[in-house]
């Protein structure tokens, strides 16, 4: 795990919060969509939120 300060580690647990947050909104818009364009993009945008919180998990270990 890399040493970083406190505030540091608040701003990554803020990200995490808001990287999840996202994941959830994106997915659950693509569940919604009948229109399948806006399907694709939906989900592609919920896989990246999702990488992103992976990632950002895989850093702090």
């Amino acid at each position: 795990m890399p040493n970083l300060t406190t505030k540091e580690l608040a701003a990554l647990e803020d990200q995490l919060g808001f990287e999840k947050a996202l994941h959830c909104k994106y997915k659950g818009a693509a569940q919604e969509t009948m229109e399948p364009e806006l399907k694709r993009h939906f989900q592609e945008y919920a896989d990246q939120h999702r990488q992103n919180y992976i990632l950002l998990l895989d850093y702090l270990k």
